[in-house]
C-alpha cells in the first residue's frame, strides 16, 4: 500500500548501481553550486543524504557535509566510501526527524535529494532545517515535480506523488523562509509499463532563512 515503509537498509547495497540515480545527484550538485554558489567555508547539512551521491558531489565546493539519514545501511555505504577515500571533511550522522530526531547546527546551508517525497508531512521537518541554519543560512531541496505516482515501480514508503512547485513553497514561506526561488535540476527518463519511455522532472527549490 502507497506509504508503507520501504526497506532502504536492504536497498543499500545496490543503490549506486542505477546510472540513472548516479546522473541526477550530479545534475543537482551542478545545479546548487550555480544556484547558490557555496563557498570552501560553507558547512553544510545533506538531510536524507542515503548512499552519499549528492553529499560527495558537492563536497569539493563547501568547507564540510554532515551528512545524515534514517537508514543504517545507506550510512554504512556511505561510511566505506569516506574510508576509502580517506576523506576528512564528511561525517555519517544516524537521525530519523519523523521520530524527533534534532538536526546537526548550526549550518550554512541545508540540502535535500528526493528524499521529502517519502516523509509523510514536511511541515515539521521544514521549521527543524530552519532551526538549525545560522542567520540568512539557506536551504536547497530537489524533489519530483508532480507525477500522479507513476516514477515509482512500486508505492511503498512513498508518501507523495511529488510535488506541485507553489504548494512548495508556500511551504518553505510558513516555514520563514524568503528569496524563494526554483528551477528544474535534472531530467529522468524511465520505461514504462509497455516499454514507453517516460520523462519526468526534478526541481530545485531555494529559499534564505529570514532574519
Amino acid at each position: 500500500m502507497a506509504g508503507e515503509q520501504r526497506d532502504f537498509d536492504g536497498a543499500a547495497a545496490t543503490w549506486d548501481e542505477n546510472p540513472g540515480r548516479v546522473k541526477m545527484a550530479h545534475d543537482v550538485a551542478g545545479a546548487i553550486r550555480d544556484t547558490l554558489r557555496p563557498g570552501l567555508g560553507t558547512e553544510v547539512v545533506d538531510f536524507g543524504c542515503g548512499t552519499g551521491l549528492l553529499s560527495l558531489a558537492l563536497l569539493p565546493s563547501v568547507r564540510s557535509v554532515t551528512a545524515v539519514d534514517s537508514s543504517k545501511g545507506m550510512l554504512g555505504v556511505l561510511d566505506a566510501k569516506i574510508a576509502a577515500k580517506n576523506l576528512a571533511n564528511i561525517r555519517t550522522l544516524l537521525v530519523d526527524v519523523e521520530k524527533g530526531d534534532p538536526l546537526p547546527g548550526p549550518a550554512d546551508l541545508v540540502i535535500s535529494s528526493m528524499t521529502f517525497h517519502h516523509l509523510r508531512d514536511i511541515r515539521p521537518v521544514l521549521a527543524e532545517m530552519a532551526r538549525v541554519l545560522r542567520p540568512g543560512g539557506r536551504i536547497a531541496i530537489a524533489d519530483l515535480d508532480s507525477d500522479e505516482g507513476k516514477f515509482h515501480d512500486s508505492p511503498e514508503g512513498v508518501f507523495h506523488n511529488g510535488f506541485d512547485r507553489c504548494t512548495m513553497q508556500k511551504c518553505l514561506e510558513a516555514a520563514g523562509f524568503g528569496e524563494i526561488r526554483n528551477r528544474t535540476a535534472a531530467i529522468v527518463h524511465k520505461p514504462g509499463p509497455s516499454g514507453e519511455v517516460r520523462m519526468f522532472t526534478v526541481f530545485l527549490m531555494t529559499a534564505t532563512k529570514k532574519a
